[in-house]
């Protein structure tokens, strides 16, 4: 059986079509004062498991990453019946794109026109507009192991829920 803290590519496949199947994410960040905070935001996801969200500068966690920028996402499909979920989770660190980095981030958000955002340019996130292009980078990204209820994961061998990394 495999090991759940070794990377698996069919795992990584799975974290992949969690991604593309998924238009939000929960954000966590910390406040200066340490006060935890979640935030759903739409993302695209790029390859070296970035992603990007736009969020006004004013938004508690965009305030929050300016002071501290590690962060935790969640990234869940809350349409599968109960007992059947299907997750990623990831750590890493996520700042502001700054304005000579845009170009090349601006390809990836707000990903293919099926998942429903709108063409977004340079000038919607520059100057004296209020909305920033953040990207986070993950440094650990783990999947829940997918399994049939009450079966055990075909990969570990485990009849429990239990997250597997990814990265």
């Amino acid at each position: 059986m495999a090991d759940p803290d070794e990377p698996h590519e069919s795992l990584a496949t799975h974290a992949r079509e969690l991604l593309d199947a998924n238009r939000y994410l929960t954000l966590g960040t910390v406040s200066p004062g340490g006060q935890p905070w979640v935030s759903p935001v739409y993302f695209a996801w790029a390859d070296g498991w970035q992603f990007l969200w736009v969020s006004s500068v004013d938004a508690q966690h965009s305030r929050n990453l300016a002071d501290r920028p590690a962060v935790s996402l969640t990234v869940f499909d809350s349409t599968v019946p109960a007992y059947h979920g299907r997750a990623l989770y990831a750590v890493g660190e996520a700042r502001e794109v700054p304005p000579d980095a845009l170009d090349d981030a601006l390809p990836h958000y707000p990903g293919p026109p099926a998942r429903g955002g709108g063409p977004i340019t340079r000038e919607d996130l520059t100057g004296d507009s209020p909305w920033r292009l953040y990207r986070a980078t993950a440094s650990e990204v783990w999947v829940l192991c997918p399994r049939e209820p009450r079966q055990a994961c075909a990969l570990h061998a485990i009849d429990q829920d239990h997250r597997a990394r990814v990265r």
